[in-house]
């Protein structure tokens, strides 16, 4: 694709000594207003090596640059060297070149041959998956399709909670108070009011704790009874998780869990122990990272079992083997930070030069009125009951503005489910997120709907001219895209590639979120002040072009934050 950026910098390559063009093209920047041009190098950081000042440095620049078929004009303003570009051939290469691609505009072969792995949303078998588990769920998969996107062979792996002590409570509570046919017919919400329960009474009777742990242990030692209920608590949540992930779009290449590594573990206990790591701490083995400036990491409790980290360390070394990968990804909260620093200090004491590989994803933490969720106290927020919520009011939307679209149903719940994501989405990350049903249920503005009809109304401007025999044609004028609006918009889609790839190297799918609403808002302002099916056959021709590439970058954009693109809405 047409790279104004780069041929701007080798322009600039000759007349700046000790920069090279990659230097040169990562100090560009857009100006903050159109009116001072379409790109800008600021000059102060040439100011110590050139002992100039700033303005006489972008004065002299400006009147070296010789004339060229990619600028039409450069000023110095401030200490700022600013470019005005040529609009009909930036114009022309960029709309051609994303007619061409289609489907693929923005892709690359960046990743080709290398594998990823990335690790989320892994909710604990046996509790609801909450408003909480839609963070890593949102963040990995989007990850996932940038990354797929960009030629990389993704492996997603939902690493199921399905070991640990919470088990033996589960087994305990059911044993006391729970039964068959109420399970069977509650599903994972009677398993949760099962957990719950044993929490209460646990209070009142701490030797409840002792027996989950008695039952935890005879699961660990393989006892058929225990087996056959854990096996039956996986198998419910399965199901209840599947329906969730259906309606979110999101699948999975393995579900191998905490309990896959079980009988994995000792191995690499054992090369602990060989290479000198493992330490006997007040009956506990650890790996000492004191002169790392970080608290020890527990490999084995006083009793010898087994805990979060020494599973971690022994999944992430079966990925290595099993994957190659080029990294692995974890997408999980950021209070589980220093956890992922340990162990992979950890995986780097033991020698694996792939240490450098490994790398956290932390999110934000979820609350609801600044409580944290909490499943054993039923301080949580159903994530079904807030897609159901989304998609009724959706679908009241559609009812009332478009009653007889065909396919509403399925309307309703692709924006409904968009909106829950996207609003996910939208904030950086590690940012901390209060839930609020206002704000969720909120179709205006800067949301998910909003970028989803902006497509929807391109494709109606399409299928119309269609219907009238005009289509977006390659030999377009682009002479006659010349307005301030029609530019502006040939210059959000531009940045599309780019952006791509900055989520991919911040891992960060909300700079493509951002994005996609400062598009549709560009696209809208085109819509609403120049007419399209103009009865100018060349303007209309060349005006057609940039709606379908925004069609295009719209719908490309909507899939790499995990959202469907409906057409009709």
């Amino acid at each position: 694709m047409y790279n104004a950026k780069l041929e701007i910098s080798k322009l600039l390559g000759p007349l700046v000594p000790g920069l090279e063009t990659r230097q040169i093209y990562d100090m560009l920047e857009i100006p903050p207003n159109p009116d001072m041009g379409d790109l800008a190098l600021p000059c102060f950081k040439l100011s110590k090596t050139l002992r100039k000042s700033p303005v006489q440095i972008a004065q002299e620049l400006a009147s070296a640059i010789p004339q060229n078929e990619h600028v039409n004009k450069v000023e110095s303003l401030s200490g700022y060297l600013n470019f005005f570009l040529n609009r009909d051939k930036f114009t022309g290469s960029i709309l051609t070149y994303i007619l061409k691609a289609g489907a693929s505009f923005g892709a690359s072969d960046l990743g080709k041959g290398k594998n990823i792995v990335i690790d989320y949303s892994s909710p604990n078998i046996a509790k609801p998956f909450h408003v909480g588990h839609l963070r890593s769920t949102s963040i990995g998969n989007s990850l996932y399709r940038i990354f797929e996107f960009m030629g990389y062979n993704c492996i997603g792996i939902n690493y199921l909670g399905d070991w640990g002590t919470q088990f033996g409570k589960l087994i305990a509570a059911y044993k006391k108070w729970g039964n068959e046919q109420a399970v069977q017919e509650g599903l994972i919400n009677e398993l949760v009011a099962l957990y719950v329960k044993f929490h209460q009474e646990a209070e009142k009777d701490p030797a409840l704790d002792e027996e989950a742990r008695q039952w935890f242990v005879r699961l660990e030692q393989g006892d058929p009874e225990a087996r056959r209920l854990w096996q039956w608590f996986i198998d419910i949540s399965l199901k209840e998780y599947h329906k969730i992930y259906e309606l979110l779009g999101v699948s999975f290449d393995s579900y191998n869990g905490e309990s896959f590594f079980n009988d994995k573990m000792q191995p690499v206990i054992q090369e602990l122990q060989d290479k000198g790591l493992l330490k006997e701490s007040q009956g506990a083995m650890i790996v000492d990272l004191e002169e790392e400036g970080m608290p020890p990491c527990l490999i084995l409790k006083t009793d010898g079992s087994t805990l979060y980290a020494t599973r971690d360390i022994t999944a992430a070394i079966y990925r290595k083997k099993t994957y190659d990968f080029e990294k692995c990804i974890y997408v999980t909260g950021v209070s589980q930070s220093l956890h992922f620093k340990q162990w992979f200090k950890v995986i780097e004491k033991m020698g694996y030069d792939w240490h450098k590989d490994l790398h956290h994803v932390p999110f934000g933490t979820v609350s609801i009125g600044g409580e944290k969720l909490a499943t054993r106290t039923g301080k949580v927020v159903l994530l079904e009951e807030i897609l159901s919520k989304a998609i009724e009011k959706t679908l009241e939307t559609i009812e009332s503005k478009n009653p007889n679209l065909e396919n509403k149903h399925e309307v309703a719940q692709q924006m409904g489910v968009g909106a829950v994501i996207f609003s996910d989405l939208f904030s950086n990350r590690i940012k901390d997120v209060s839930f609020s049903w206002d704000e969720i249920l909120n179709f205006d503005g800067e949301t998910g709907p909003y970028v989803q009809y902006t497509h929807a109304r391109a494709c109606s401007v399409l299928r119309k001219a269609a219907e009238s025999g005009s289509k977006a044609a390659a030999d377009f004028d682009s002479s006659l895209i010349s307005s301030r609006e029609e530019y502006q918009l040939v210059k959000s889609l531009s940045l599309f590639p780019e952006k791509i790839k900055q989520a991919l190297d911040d891992l960060e799918p909300s700079i493509l979120t951002r994005y996609l609403v400062n598009l549709a808002q560009d696209f809208n302002r085109f819509y609403h002040e120049h007419p399209i099916l103009t009865d100018n056959p060349a303007l209309r021709s060349a005006r057609l072009a940039l709606v379908q590439a925004a069609k295009h970058t719209l719908c490309n954009g909507l899939h790499l934050i995990g959202l469907q693109a409906p057409e009709r809405v």
